[in-house]
């Protein structure tokens, strides 16, 4: 099987490669405020429950829906960004969703928390896939660098959202770290204008609605299965986290450091990451990080205190971070360029479908059966998907893409 990998339209003009600030800060930027609203969502469960009533069960559905939003963004929403609107679809995503953060900031009861959360979801789903297309075509011959950058932005946000919370909630309120994470998503939302942007030309724009199509390619359906799993090993990891260190009697600080210090690896190792699955082949990379993160995975139900598993947790974070970025850029390199935005929509999309799933999976088995087997749960479903997405692109394995000497 060949696949395509420089689907370019044939009047392209040649630009200027996107500089590492301008990914940094116009678009990493907007992707980690993007994330910094999930993190504060899952850091004030608390607060919802003192100041407003609101159960955990509840905001358990708060968090689940929004996944499910962003899941249907991404799928109907991304392929509007391959047929020249990649910076308004950027552009609108980011209003969106910010307009969804400020629903979620002045709601006081569980119906208007939810509806800012679909917002805010469709605002992300739609964003994120146009972001990353701008990212891609700026500069082929280093997307997995650049898309590594990305991820590291994605999860510095994700991990600063704790970290805004805490220091706004106390002193101003609940309303506080949605606000200020929307008004300096608006703040960098100039930056994007100022941005070349590869917008393809009305001839070779693609007529298909959807990008669901391209799943008929082997290997881009393999590496959204494998996207999948990574996001089965996060959303079981996020699941069970404070409830295994609860049970465990582990320090209180202990276990909100280990979620913090658990991103620095991936903020550290994403460029490096991406530029090692661009050239050493990212199938074969993402193979070995998620049959390593099944492992760890089924470690975390064995070991008997907290700090084992915090300590555990701290080499995990460490193989994450040198390969978690794979699956997006095997996407990457498969499908035709006019394709890009509707391709990382997919793989957004079953990301999104997946963490959700196992989110309420694993809570379920773990109630049921304790935390032996619902880390067992998410390890072997991990290993599986990790040979269904090997086979589909099977072909594709020893794919890979040397960078140029500059």
């Amino acid at each position: 099987m060949s696949v395509r990998h420089d689907s370019q339209a044939p009047d392209d003009v040649a630009r200027a490669p996107l500089s590492k600030w301008q990914i940094l800060i116009a678009f990493g930027g907007l992707s980690a405020m993007l994330s910094a609203g999930y993190g504060v969502l899952f850091t004030i469960v608390d607060d919802y429950k003192t100041e407003y009533g609101i159960d955990e069960s509840s905001i358990g559905y708060v968090i689940g829906i929004g996944f499910l939003s962003g899941f249907v963004s991404q799928v109907l929403f991304a392929p509007f960004a391959d047929r020249g609107h990649a910076r308004k679809v950027v552009v609108l995503g980011v209003a969106v969703a910010v307009l969804g953060l400020i629903l979620m900031a002045i709601g006081t009861t569980l119906i208007p928390i939810i509806i800012g959360r679909v917002v805010n979801g469709i605002g992300i789903g739609a964003a994120n896939p146009a972001i990353r297309r701008i990212v891609i075509l700026a500069d082929p011959d280093n997307l997995g660098q650049n898309l590594g950058r990305l991820l590291s932005a994605d999860v510095f946000g994700f991990a600063m959202g704790p970290a805004i919370s805490a220091i706004l909630v106390g002193p101003v309120g609940i309303p506080a770290p949605f606000l200020v994470v929307s008004a300096v998503a608006l703040v960098l939302l100039p930056f994007v204008a100022r941005v070349p942007v590869d917008e393809a030309t009305a001839e070779f724009r693609p007529q298909k609605r959807l990008a669901l199509d391209l799943l008929k390619i082997p290997a881009f359906a393999g590496a959204s299965v494998l996207a999948g799993a990574t996001f089965v090993m996060i959303g079981g990891f996020d699941a069970l986290w404070a409830l295994v260190h609860d049970e465990l009697g582990t320090s209180e600080w202990i276990a909100n450091l280990g979620i913090t210090l658990f991103a620095v690896p991936l903020v550290i190792l994403g460029p490096w990451s991406g530029r090692t699955a661009q050239t050493f082949g990212p199938f074969k990379l993402a193979a070995i990080g998620l049959v390593a993160g099944s492992l760890f995975i089924f470690g975390y139900g064995l070991l008997p205190t907290g700090g084992l598993v915090f300590a555990l947790a701290m080499f995990h974070a460490v193989s994450d971070g040198a390969t978690i970025s794979a699956p997006s850029v095997a996407a990457g390199m498969v499908v035709p360029a006019d394709r890009q935005a509707g391709a990382q929509g997919v793989l957004g999309a079953s990301q999104a479908l997946m963490a959700g799933v196992m989110a309420m999976i694993t809570g379920e088995v773990y109630e049921a059966h304790g935390r032996t087997v619902a880390y067992t749960v998410v390890a072997i479903s991990i290993f599986s998907l990790v040979v269904l997405g090997l086979y589909l692109a099977r072909d594709s394995w020893s794919l890979n893409r040397p960078v140029p000497v500059e």
